[in-house]
């Protein structure tokens, strides 16, 4: 993949852009399979899930730099001046086709970027997620509620720019720190979801809530987990760190009589409720807003994993090694993490695995294992 941003040292992000993509994923799978050798010697690798090299990406959290008007949407630089990406090669066409037009809207809207330095501005970040179907998610990040009354008057003239735009909010983010998005949402159009097409399922996705940034090949990774789940054929299913409820949904064949997931995140959780109702049997699913990593219960014939980078700690592993699971599926982001959980679950034994290239062009991986009670 050619980028001139890359080229030209605007940005660095995806670190192994100068590496063919053949390489980078034999590269990758050579990378998972040495991290999981000692905890999964005898598992059976499959071939690697494969991504698009270029436009996989269905979000966009974008810094906005620059003025109220002349803003820029990317990256920051080292002395915190905004680096406008636009087109940025790994973003979905749908965003790149709404960039320019989110642009001229932040100016038209008179909102002015926050700078760093300065600790000036409102607008921070913008965050922009495009579905199947090329609607968009619109999230504004604001230090306040200042600028609200000009983003809502702004909204007719960005509906018109962006016939696609299906969900708008506003976040607020007041602290002078290192994350993206504060705790309050403030949703602006009358849909609060964005639907997400996912093989044979329609996910809805709150603003606040998880997806894989790589539509494609989450739809694969999907689609592995469910043909593991019908090999299985669990009569109870239990998803921990369900988000929007992806993998419960998926892996749930007809010998599941209840499929239960939790999600720390009540926003996701709603969704993951949202997305269950339009299936024949919505009354065995059960989606709860809870802490999935301190559930005193975990007992179920397929449990589900798919925790954030740090895995799922000792705490929860030992549950489930002492628990009455026959299976688990593990997906993580994380071999290292990866790694260390397995190791605290002998009695689970990895059979299956494979790897999941979610973003190509960087050294990211995800990694999928089937494990059974011995």
């Amino acid at each position: 993949m050619q980028c001139d941003y890359f080229s030209a040292g605007r940005c660095r992000s995806c670190t192994l852009m100068e590496v063919p993509y053949a390489r980078q994923l034999a590269d990758k799978q050579a990378n998972a399979r040495a991290a999981l050798a000692e905890v999964a010697a005898d598992v059976r690798w499959a071939e690697p899930f494969a991504s698009s090299e270029s436009g996989y990406r269905n979000k966009a959290k974008w810094a906005v730099g620059g003025t109220a008007v002349n803003p820029t949407i990317g990256i920051l630089g080292r002395d915190f001046q905004g680096i406008d990406l636009r087109r940025c090669g790994i973003c979905e066409p749908g965003l790149l086709a709404a960039f320019p037009l989110l642009a001229d809207a932040i100016a038209a809207m008179g909102l002015a970027p926050y700078d760093v330095a300065r600790r000036s501005g409102e607008l921070k970040y913008l965050i922009v997620t495009v579905s199947p179907e090329d609607e968009l998610m619109v999230r504004f990040v604001v230090r306040s509620t200042r600028q609200l009354p000009a983003i809502r008057d702004g909204l007719p003239g960005l509906r018109q720019a962006l016939p696609g735009l299906a969900v708008v909010s506003v976040n607020l983010h007041p602290e002078h720190k290192a994350v993206l998005e504060g705790a309050d949402e403030i949703v602006l159009s009358d849909r609060a979801t964005l639907p997400m097409r996912i093989n044979d399922l329609t996910l809805h996705l709150p603003p606040r809530s998880f997806f894989q940034t790589n539509t494609a090949v989450a739809a694969g990774l999907y689609r592995q987990a469910a043909g593991w789940a019908d090999e299985i054929s669990p009569g109870s299913v239990l998803d921990l760190y369900c988000g929007v409820g992806g993998f419960a949904l998926h892996c749930a064949p007809a010998s599941a009589r209840s499929v239960r997931g939790i999600e720390v995140s009540a926003d996701a959780a709603a969704g993951a409720r949202d997305s269950a109702l339009a299936l024949p049997d919505p009354a065995r699913f059960t989606f709860e807003a809870a802490d999935a990593g301190g559930q005193p219960e975990v007992d179920a014939d397929l449990v589900i994993v798919n925790p954030p980078r740090r895995g799922i700690g000792a705490a929860l592993a030992e549950k489930l090694e002492h628990g009455s699971a026959g299976h688990l599926i593990y997906s993580s982001c994380n071999v290292t993490s990866l790694a260390a959980d397995l190791a605290r679950m002998p009695s689970l034994r990895p059979r299956q695995a494979r790897l999941f290239d979610m973003f190509p062009q960087t050294a990211h991986q995800e990694v999928a294992v089937l494990l059974e009670r011995r």
